[in-house]
């Protein structure tokens, strides 16, 4: 029960930041000196807005899993992180960052969910923008590993908690987690991650580098692609 009631306040502290955000913002506009400065608070505020949306979307389907309404299907491994990476372009562009892409995969089709597959992807990629600067970047990279597709994204920020590893090393995360060397890092986003990787059937796990992390999610091919 203490557990449970941990991870719903985690929960609840990242779903609290955004809004914070969103009202600092507001007030911000008050002192906009000119038409420039109020569209960028503006697209801020959506960006920001979006972002907290498609998190509360997420934990609405981690309800629905159990229903079995996401089919699994063969799915364009590429397509789906080119779509991720066209849709936070703008956000790595405004935070000045620069998001670095390597397709190195033969195997173009897994078996997955496009839909929750996007998700892990996109709560990847958020949180390696959080630890990436002008003089750094994040990497995505796809390969084939061991009869799997696998999909890292890569960051080179503080070192990953060791109980954290050790919890993606056994395949999951249990319940939303606070990290307290990466306080603008996502536990939520990598809850969500773990319980659409499990639910894929797919391995989601961690590499710890001396400068850095990489967050990975592996996949089985799909028969289609066998086919062929």
């Amino acid at each position: 029960m203490e557990s449970e009631v941990n991870g719903i306040l985690v929960a609840a502290h990242e779903l609290k930041a955004p809004l914070n955000l969103l009202r600092q913002l507001a007030f911000s506009l008050d002192f906009a000196e000119n038409p420039g400065d109020v569209k960028q608070i503006q697209n801020k505020m959506i960006s920001v807005s979006d972002r907290a949306i498609r998190q509360v979307q997420d934990l609405t389907k981690i309800a629905r899993l159990e229903d079995g309404l996401f089919e699994m299907e063969p799915v364009a491994v590429r397509g789906v992180c080119d779509d991720v990476t066209r849709e936070l372009s703008a956000l790595f562009r405004f935070n000045h960052r620069n998001l670095i892409i390597d397709y190195k995969n033969r195997t173009r089709l897994v078996s997955a969910n496009r839909e929750l597959l996007y998700s892990i992807v996109y709560n990847f990629c958020l949180n390696a923008m959080h630890y990436s600067d002008k003089e750094t970047r994040s990497e995505l990279t796809l390969s084939d590993k061991n009869g799997k597709v696998r999909i890292d994204v890569r960051d080179y920020g503080p070192a990953l908690p060791m109980d954290v590893w050790k919890s993606l090393k056994k395949g999951w995360i249990e319940k939303p987690i606070s990290i307290a060397m990466r306080p603008g890092s996502s536990g939520l986003g990598l809850y969500i991650a773990s319980k659409f990787s499990q639910y894929m059937k797919a391995e989601v796990g961690a590499v710890r580098h001396r400068d850095g992390t990489s967050f990975f999610v592996e996949l089985t091919p799909s028969k289609q692609a066998a086919l062929f």
